[in-house]
């Protein structure tokens, strides 16, 4: 698969700063699922930084492809890249673009990049287009795959007291009983980000509601720090 004219000065970029050292251990904490350069977050800002002063932002014309083809890279720096990049045009962000952020979280999925596609991408997807919320988090929400399903939590992570209390429970009722760790552990997340805004919904919910122990030690980490609870 043919580089991008866009991306070939970042490939360069991405080349000549590799780290082997740190491309092993950055893999090894990514559980040996995928392939770095090694290069850490504040050299990657930095080349970030330089890659758009000189090419700007990713074109209208083809993101969508760019993004598909970091996608198909090992390297995970190329994913990282994609994903700051697409937050950076999230007012320009069309209706139909749920189908790229479905895309990227259901291929080479893990924590890193589904947290950050969930909670930002498509957290601010919803907020500009609220209509697709029922029909699209409806769909993942059944699917049997762990990351889509944690995306119907995580993406009112930062809605603060505009979270859709109903729906965050709806979805959280439907998983409990789960035995996926990352399931688990999105429960008490959005449960102990939202107990920042409304300490008492989350004690009375939790109360109520047989969570694994993950969840509800998730759950009340904040408010337990605070003497809350």
């Amino acid at each position: 698969m043919k580089t991008p004219d866009y991306l070939i000065p970042l490939e360069k970029a991405f080349i000549a700063s590799a780290n082997k050292t740190d491309a092993l251990a950055m893999k090894k904490y990514m559980k040996n699922k995928f392939e770095f350069f090694g290069i850490k977050a504040p050299l990657r800002k930095e080349i970030y930084k330089n890659h758009k002063a000189q090419f700007g932002l990713l074109p209208d014309s083809n993101f969508e492809d760019i993004v598909v083809w970091c996608w198909s890279q090992p390297q995970r720096e190329y994913q990282y890249f994609a994903m700051e990049f697409l937050s950076r045009r999230m007012k320009k962000a069309e209706i139909d673009i749920i189908r790229l952020y479905e895309y990227m979280l259901i291929n080479k999925s893990w924590w890193d990049t589904v947290d950050f596609i969930a909670a930002t991408l498509v957290g601010n997807y919803f907020k500009k287009y609220p209509l697709q919320i029922n029909t699209i988090t409806k769909e993942w929400i059944l699917t049997d795959n762990i990351w889509l399903q944690r995306s119907c939590l995580l993406f009112q992570l930062k809605y603060k007291e505009n979270t859709n209390t109903e729906l965050m429970a709806e979805f959280i009722d439907h998983l409990i009983g789960s035995k996926e760790f990352f399931i688990n552990k999105a429960i008490g997340w959005v449960l102990r980000e939202y107990s920042k805004t409304n300490p008492s919904y989350v004690v009375d919910y939790v109360e109520g509601k047989s969570l694994s122990g993950l969840s509800l030690r998730e759950a009340l980490k904040w408010m337990l720090s605070r003497g809350l609870v």
